[in-house]
């Protein structure tokens, strides 16, 4: 599917409700100032604004309306904010009124964990780019429209075409404030194919080892060129995992977009889009519900291991 067409499905009209008004949005932080800046962003968007409170108004009843959508603000978690997420996020997975959060790197953790049913758009140490084209991505919902079913090709063009917006709008905004941001180019999710030259007995994934030297030189390329030119998020997070998996080690969603060498917003993109084809696996936290763990589904085990397995001479790679 042409970059044209996905672009023309999901062309929209201004940020109208069903009756025609322009969307109302709702703000959730708990610092004045940072309402009041994200508010001033969404007017210049062309929407209005709804409720402007502190995160603990969502603790006080079902009857707060939300309005259009929400914006919540949230660089730090304690107690009553995760108690505040978690009632949100029920809220939200019933309404389908469609949620921005914006979060720090350090409280990425217990966000990702509070917000399981709710599928929202995080955005991780973001500026006005992020949350611009966010709120471009839930025009279609607010506008009263519904988009029809992508396939997961689409959908990987879809992710793409977001990603490189948010490059140019990320460049923008470096341009604007003295400095440069990082580039990020994104690869289409893992094909897992049979392979029909592979022996009866299912091949074992690699020496953990071998992986992490894998990652380490994939790594060493950006001393030398810009990293932004092997940027490869799918694979990346699909090595680590499978080295974790060896290991024996459970993977946090903050450890995993470190590994991903991409901006963490994007990568929780990633994320999202691989647990809803099956290649991850969120895994809650028993001992603490606070925490949730992604791995590589069975499918993606056994994918990775046949890959390994196909390679005559894996240890080359490591040399």
């Amino acid at each position: 599917m042409s970059q044209a067409a996905v672009q023309n499905n999901f062309a929209y009209d201004a940020p109208c409700d069903g009756a025609g008004l322009p969307a109302r949005i709702s703000v959730f932080a708990d610092r004045a100032s940072l309402r009041d800046e994200v508010r001033g962003e969404l007017s210049l968007a062309g929407f209005r604004p709804g409720l402007s409170e502190p995160v603990a108004a969502l603790l006080d009843g079902e009857t707060l309306a939300l309005g259009d959508a929400v914006v919540l603000v949230c660089p730090q978690v304690d107690a009553a904010m995760m108690a505040a997420l978690a009632r949100l996020d029920m809220r939200i997975a019933q309404s389908g009124t469609p949620l921005i959060v914006m979060t720090s790197m350090g409280a990425l953790d217990d966000v990702f964990a509070c917000l399981e049913q709710s599928a929202p758009q995080i955005l991780v140490d973001s500026g006005r780019a992020e949350l611009t084209v966010a709120l471009g991505r839930i025009l279609g919902v607010v506008s009263g429209r519904r988009v029809r079913e992508l396939s997961e090709a689409e959908q990987m063009t879809l992710l793409r075409l977001t990603e490189q917006v948010e490059a140019i709008a990320r460049k923008i905004d470096g341009f604007a404030d003295g400095g440069l941001d990082d580039k990020a180019r994104a690869r289409p999710a893992l094909e897992i194919v049979e392979n029909q030259s592979a022996v009866a007995k299912p091949p074992r994934l690699p020496d953990p080892q071998l992986v992490r030297a894998i990652i380490r030189h994939r790594q060493a390329r950006a001393r030398f060129f810009d990293a932004a030119l092997f940027a490869d998020p799918a694979w990346d997070m699909l090595l680590d995992l499978t080295a974790a998996h060896g290991e024996g080690q459970q993977v946090c969603v903050t450890s995993l977009c470190i590994a991903a060498g991409v901006p963490a917003t994007m990568a929780l993109r990633w994320i999202r889009q691989m647990v809803d084809q099956g290649i991850f696996t969120r895994v809650e936290d028993t001992n603490d519900k606070r925490r949730a763990f992604i791995e590589l589904s069975e499918a993606s085990r056994e994918g990775m291991a046949r890959y390994f397995a196909s390679m005559e001479e894996p240890m080359a790679l490591a040399a």
